[in-house]
């Protein structure tokens, strides 16, 4: 089975390679530095010092997993191609919405799962809106099924 593609955007794959560097540079030393000098008290059978300094490496190593296997799977995206092309919501597009309930306008990113910040204004491709936006075109009316109930939009602006 193939496992589907991760969508990022080039700055969320350099923040991504930033972030398994430093993961596999300077944390596993400091992890390694916890682990001997918890070894370095005495009996590890009973500290707690050394089962804290295992589960950090646990921790460490998987998201050093995790990055790897996101990086591996990556897609970028071309916002610059997605901003060029405004006729249809594309992954990488910024989309100004209107809410019919309140007229009140926001704009989002759709990016994918794993730059997604819906407080930064950048929602995922798989998400219950970003989903349905894509696609969609200018002036279109679209109605959201979210687990707080339906949400009715307008699309206003795509870049």
């Amino acid at each position: 089975m193939t496992e589907k593609p991760v969508y990022l955007t080039r700055d969320g794959r350099v923040k991504l390679e930033a972030e398994l560097a430093e993961l596999v540079s300077g944390g596993r030393k400091e992890v390694a530095e916890r682990i001997r000098a918890a070894k370095e008290l005495g009996d590890i059978s009973e500290s707690g010092e050394y089962e804290d300094a295992k589960n950090s490496q646990a921790l460490l190593e998987g998201r050093i997993r995790e990055i790897n296997n996101i990086l591996s799977r990556a897609v970028i995206i071309d916002e610059e191609q997605a901003a060029n092309e405004t006729r249809e919501v594309r992954i990488g597009s910024s989309v100004t919405v209107r809410f019919e309930e309140d007229n009140k306008e926001e704009t989002w990113t759709i990016v994918g799962s794993a730059e997604a910040s819906p407080r930064q204004g950048r929602i995922s491709n798989e998400s219950p809106i970003g989903s349905e936006l894509l696609g969609k075109k200018p002036r279109q009316k679209v109605m959201v099924k979210t687990p707080s109930g339906i949400i009715k939009l307008t699309i206003v602006k795509i870049r």
